[in-house]
């Protein structure tokens, strides 16, 4: 389960369980919000969960060209062998089971019924999101709060990622404030890649790896032309020592031969 905290022994997934460890280490997003603000925090968060989160899951999960092309391949690369080849399968036909269970039921019987209104709902969700932004930086003024967290959490993935299929992404980008809060946060608070780099010094690395790269197949070349030189020169029995037998007297038994130095 992601996103997941680690702070110290403990162990923290899901974003509400996140934010509640937070409050009680007196770390507070929304501390200088409202009670009214504090009560859309809620009415907006369960809007994500209940109008966006369908269509998210669908685009990656369940969707054939991005599953197969992006997600899973992008989650496998993660997971050890042998979870690797069982684990994106099965989240696939969870998220399919999660969306057939909330949003299966009538008047939508067939799959593509639910796809469609799934969508729908989704585009609803976001041009609500981005009337309430509107021109302001983050949702409740100029310092970001938990709605700006959750909001950013739902559609930086669906931004950024690049999608064979991208039905809803397109949707997205029509909206030019969301992508300008995305891209806000992205600068702000994200500098630093998740290897540790910034965006201008990744191009090093990644230079650093090709050159690397290239030395190791150089010299696995070269080792492979060392072996077939190996195989291709004449083999010589090997050589067998002559041994010299002792007579009872301690001398050498005949014939005599001396030994050169």
């Amino acid at each position: 389960d992601v996103p997941i905290l680690i702070s110290e022994d403990a162990v923290i997934s899901q974003p509400a369980k996140i934010l509640n460890f937070l409050r009680k280490q007196k770390y507070n997003a929304d501390y200088e919000l409202s009670a009214r603000q504090g009560a859309d925090t809620l009415a907006y968060i369960a809007l994500l969960e209940e109008k966006l989160l369908p269509a998210l899951l669908h685009t990656f999960w369940v969707e054939a060209e991005n599953y197969c092309s992006v997600t899973k391949p992008w989650f496998a690369s993660r997971i050890p062998f042998p979870l690797s080849l069982y684990l994106p399968g099965r989240m696939s036909r969870e998220a399919l089971n999660r969306i057939l269970l909330t949003r299966g039921g009538p008047p939508l019987y067939s799959l593509t019924e639910v796809e469609a209104q799934i969508y729908r709902d989704a585009k609803e969700c976001l041009n609500l999101l981005s009337k309430r932004l509107g021109t302001s930086q983050f949702f409740f003024g100029n310092t970001p709060s938990t709605l700006d967290a959750f909001v950013f959490g739902f559609l930086a993935p669906l931004y950024k990622v690049c999608f064979p299929r991208v039905h809803l992404q397109e949707h997205l980008k029509q909206l030019p404030n969301l992508c300008r809060f995305c891209d806000d946060i992205l600068s702000f608070y994200f500098r630093l890649g998740v290897s540790g780099h910034s965006p201008a010094g990744q191009d090093s690395v990644d230079a650093n790896l090709q050159k690397l790269t290239q030395l190791v197949n150089k010299e696995s070349n070269l080792i492979e032309k060392m072996d077939d030189n190996l195989r291709k020169s004449p083999q010589h029995p090997p050589r067998k020592l002559t041994t010299l037998k002792l007579a009872v007297g301690g001398e050498a038994s005949s014939p005599p031969s001396r030994l050169s130095p």
